[in-house]
């Protein structure tokens, strides 16, 4: 699991270091910085994917050795599947620190710290890697065998999603793409491919393992089945179907309502409420994330209803529950409330809840991290954060 993350020069922050939970919720005014914490972390793994930190261990290996660091064309790719940043421009920090205008993106896992510092170049989508930060622990000065492998977090191997706030709207088909949704298990930034991944793993008859996200009153432990139940604290009595349509590359969503004892015909995205499909993706991530992996999601309140919200972070707290790392941007505070529940209810300790309220000003950002405790209650709560309903029930009774 990611600890920290450290992020110099690096788009809204000059430096930031930020503290990070098996559930982290980022909250804030519009344009404060938190998209920039997801899309850090998904920059890494676009990179990683892509090929190009393949000589990082060569690379940090002669800065061990005091040798001069080989020329290659590895760095950050800022353009890729999972975001596209545009130029070295728009990625740099506009009042950066240091004499030399360099980014430097750096995760913690447990005693190790891995970092990677690019040389800026303004037209250019990949900034060269110019520095690889040693892991180290922190109860010894020795680092880890020389060589790829010392330079690779856990995170970057060990699953992963990603989904934007801008997901997928109902539709008459979606993509069939074997080797995305089967073949590395993606469900897409847009969770385009959910809908084969789920055609494919019901037939495969993929049971979700038993704990808090076991959902009690799903028809079997199968995944479909568990979608569909988890859809239902959305929209009580929904079940899903995820089928292929013949001589095509699409497959076809759709919806049948009943009360356990009569369903309904069955019926097609486009005729249903939009927030059900739009939330499809994020309850199948959530389901299938697996102790290790990592679960980026902006904005999971998008299209639901206020009950539906705080059940979704009771969904996200299940999965971190069960060893999975979720980090949630969100501006509801539904979601904020489903957390402190889910800690007040036991599903997570205290620790394991993460508050960063960001505060921006155009320039640089201030970061507060109200603390939350067994009994689900916060710390502080700083102007600005979650507070518009008090003040405009003040006005209004005024």
């Amino acid at each position: 699991m990611i600890d920290r993350l450290a992020l110099t020069n690096f788009k809204a922050f000059q430096h930031a270091d930020l503290p990070l939970g098996p559930l982290t919720l980022l909250t804030g005014l519009n344009s404060s910085g938190k998209s920039s914490v997801l899309q850090a972390l998904a920059l890494l793994h676009q990179t990683y994917t892509a090929g190009n930190l393949d000589r990082a261990g060569e690379l940090a290996q002669a800065r061990a050795a005091g040798r001069p660091a080989p020329a290659h064309d590895n760095g950050f790719l800022l353009n890729g599947e999972l975001v596209r940043l545009g130029t070295g421009m728009d990625a740099l920090h506009e009042d950066f620190a240091g004499d030399e205008p360099e980014i430097t993106l750096a995760v913690s896992e447990g005693a190790w710290r891995y970092s990677w510092t690019v040389r800026y170049e303004a037209e250019q989508n990949l900034l060269p890697l110019i520095g690889v930060g040693l892991p180290l622990t922190s109860e010894s000065s020795a680092a880890r065998p020389a060589g790829e492998a010392a330079v690779i977090p856990r995170y970057f191997t060990a699953g992963f999603q990603y989904l934007l706030a801008d997901r997928i709207s109902p539709a008459e088909s979606y993509p069939r793409d074997h080797q995305v949704a089967i073949g590395r298990g993606f469900l897409g930034v847009r969770g385009e491919h959910t809908v084969n991944f789920l055609r494919h793993h019901h037939q495969a008859r993929v049971e979700v393992p038993k704990g808090p996200l076991r959902h009690p009153r799903a028809e079997s432990a199968l995944l479909l089945d568990q979608a569909a139940a988890w859809m239902g604290e959305l929209c009580p009595g929904v079940d899903i179907r995820a089928e292929t349509i013949e001589n095509t590359d699409s497959v076809r969503l759709s919806y049948g309502f009943g009360d356990g004892l009569t369903t309904s015909r069955r019926r097609r995205p486009t005729n249903v409420g939009f927030g059900l499909t739009y939330v499809l993706p994020i309850v199948v991530a959530c389901l299938t994330a697996r102790p290790g992996s990592l679960v980026l999601l902006e904005n999971p309140e998008a299209h639901l209803h206020p009950q539906g919200q705080t059940r979704m972070a009771r969904l996200a707290a299940a999965s971190a529950a069960q060893g999975a790392q979720l980090i949630v941007e969100s501006h509801s505070d539904h979601v904020l409330n489903g957390v402190r529940l889910a800690v007040k209810q036991g599903l997570l300790a205290p620790h394991q809840a993460v508050l960063h309220y960001f505060r921006g000003d155009g320039t640089g950002v201030d970061v507060i991290s109200p603390r939350i405790d067994r009994d689900g209650l916060l710390d502080q709560w700083p102007e600005g954060f979650f507070d518009e309903l008090e003040n405009t029930l003040e006005k209004l009774l005024d």
